[in-house]
């Protein structure tokens, strides 16, 4: 059976609740952990979202995954709420779906990606910083 990205897509957002840049906004601001997981140059290139935390996607689940040895300090357990951003929120849901499977089943996705938060006037910063 073959499978179409959009296809795959669809899957990945299935029963799934993304928040847009406005609910997004709040969630940070209550505790959820907002992760970008754009590569450099495009981060460079669009910019950034202030106190989101840099883990580009090849090492996501790594650094996320509360029982892992190669986690960060914020992957406190499942129960952590995480929101990934990609550019247009379509890697992003991918990205996200992979971390529901670790059980992490509060992972979801901005809806619009980074493109949607700028253009909602939401805080921005130069994209050129370090990785986790």
């Amino acid at each position: 059976m073959v499978t179409t990205i959009d296809e795959l897509v669809e899957r990945s957002r299935a029963g799934v609740h993304r928040p847009g840049p406005q609910e997004a906004y709040e969630a940070a601001a209550a505790g959820a952990l907002l992760v970008d997981i754009r590569p450099a140059a495009q981060r460079a290139r669009e910019g950034a979202i202030p106190d989101a935390l840099v883990i580009e996607r090849n090492v996501l689940e790594w650094r996320l995954d509360p029982t892992g040895s190669h986690r960060i300090p914020e992957a406190t357990g499942h129960e952590l709420q995480v929101i990934v951003v990609c550019s247009e929120g379509y890697a992003s849901s991918l990205a996200a779906a992979s971390l529901r499977e670790l059980g992490l089943h509060r992972a979801t996705d901005l809806d619009g990606g980074f493109v949607a938060w700028a253009a909602a006037g939401l805080p921005t910063k130069d994209g050129g910083e370090g990785l986790l």
